[in-house]
C-alpha cells in the first residue's frame, strides 16, 4: 500500500514562509503522481497543486499562483510546498495525496492521502 507522511507545518505571520514536505513509503512508479489538498475550518477541501511524471510540468491552484511551488525529490522519494506570502486565508490543514492518475488528483479524488499537517497564519 502507498503511505504518505506531512511535515512541516506549523504558525507564522502574515507574510512569512513555510515548507511542507511529504514522504511516501509503499511500491510506486518512480514518479508516481502526486499533490497537495488543503482544509480550512468551515470550509470544503481545496486542491492546492499537483505534480506527475519526471519533466511534466506542475499544476497549481489559481488561488496560490504566485505564491506557492510544488516540487519533489524523486531520489528520496519526497514531495515538497513551498508557501511564500502566506495570508490568513491559507490557514488549514494541508494534505499529501497520490494516485496512479494525475486527473483524479486535480479533480479531487485521489486514492491515497495522508494525515495532515496543520498550517496556521496569523494576522
Amino acid at each position: 500500500q502507498v503511505q504518505l507522511m506531512e511535515s512541516g507545518g506549523g504558525l507564522v505571520q502574515s507574510g512569512g514562509s513555510l515548507r511542507l514536505s511529504c514522504t511516501t513509503t509503499g511500491r510506486t512508479y518512480p514518479t508516481y503522481p502526486m499533490g497537495w489538498f488543503r482544509q480550512a475550518p468551515g470550509k470544503e477541501r481545496e486542491f492546492v497543486a499537483a505534480h506527475g511524471w519526471s519533466g511534466s510540468v506542475p499544476v497549481v491552484a489559481d488561488s496560490v499562483k504566485g505564491r506557492f511551488t510544488v516540487s519533489r525529490d524523486g531520489n528520496k522519494n519526497i514531495l515538497w510546498l513551498q508557501m511564500d506570502s502566506l495570508k490568513p486565508e491559507d490557514t488549514a490543514v494541508y494534505f499529501c495525496v497520490a494516485d496512479g492518475n494525475i486527473q483524479r488528483i486535480i479533480k479531487d479524488t485521489p486514492d491515497y492521502w495522508g494525515q495532515g499537517t496543520q498550517v496556521t497564519v496569523s494576522s
